[in-house]
């Protein structure tokens, strides 16, 4: 049985070569952002500012930068629980500023493992 495929679909080489090229340019583009995303540095703050956090997008903590007045020997477990929430604002942010970028080059296709 012959499978007949619409009009513009499947076809001649040409039509497979456009889409392999389509494939390898949008690669190129990922690979490309892939690595700008990685050299930007984000700086989040929590507590109102009383703890910063610098992150860059390969979501390495590159510093934590704590306010004097949140240093309470007597209250260790407030700073521990800035610190996280810091932390975790700071990936939350890389990750998402990493998945709008991927999908402006690759549009509504869903690439698994990607973002």
């Amino acid at each position: 049985m012959k499978v007949r495929l619409p009009q513009g679909m499947g076809g001649g080489p040409s039509n497979m070569q456009n889409v392999i090229k389509q494939a390898q340019k949008m690669q190129e583009d990922m690979a490309a952002k892939q690595a700008e995303l990685e050299a930007r540095e984000y700086d989040i703050s929590a507590g109102g500012g009383v703890v910063n956090v610098k992150i860059n997008g390969k979501k390495e903590i590159l510093s934590v930068k704590l306010a004097e007045e949140i240093v309470d020997p007597e209250d260790i477990e407030t700073l521990e629980d800035l610190i996280v929430a810091a932390v975790n604002e700071a990936v939350k942010k890389v990750e998402t500023v990493s998945s709008e970028e991927m999908s402006k080059i690759t549009g509504s296709i869903g690439i698994p493992g990607m973002f």
